[in-house]
C-alpha cells in the first residue's frame, strides 16, 4: 500500500454560501492544489436571522483542502483574507494535522 505519512495538512475552512470559490482561488494561489467542496447548514450566534418571523438556517459551504505542512501557513494566511475572517460571523477556518494520506498517487511519483 503507497501512502504519505506526516506531511499534510487538512484546511477546514466554512464560509457563507457563495465565499467558497473566492476562497478556494487564493487557496490556489498561495500553493493549494485544489480541494473539495460540501454543503451545510449553520446554527452558530450569528446564524439566528428572521424573514418575516420564519428563522432563517443560512447555508454554508465547507471546503477541505489537503496541503502539504510546509504550504499550510501561506495557504491559510491566504484564506483568512479571501474569507475576511478577522469580521464576526464571516466563517471560520482551522487546520488539522493529517496522519496518514492514500490516493493521491501524483504526489507519490514526485517522491521517487
Amino acid at each position: 500500500m503507497a501512502d504519505v505519512q506526516g506531511e499534510f495538512d487538512l484546511i477546514v475552512t466554512i464560509v457563507s454560501k457563495g465565499v467558497a470559490s473566492a476562497v478556494m482561488d487564493a487557496a490556489r494561489a498561495a500553493g493549494a492544489e485544489g480541494g473539495t467542496i460540501v454543503y451545510g447548514r449553520g446554527t452558530g450566534i450569528h446564524e439566528r436571522m428572521r424573514l418575516f418571523n420564519i428563522p432563517i438556517e443560512p447555508e454554508k459551504e465547507i471546503l477541505l483542502t489537503l496541503v502539504p505542512s510546509n504550504l499550510s501557513q501561506r495557504v491559510t494566511d491566504a484564506i483568512e483574507q479571501a474569507a475576511n475572517l478577522s469580521e464576526p460571523g464571516r466563517g471560520i477556518a482551522f487546520v488539522l494535522p493529517v496522519k496518514r494520506v492514500m490516493g493521491i498517487v501524483h504526489k507519490l511519483t514526485q517522491q521517487d
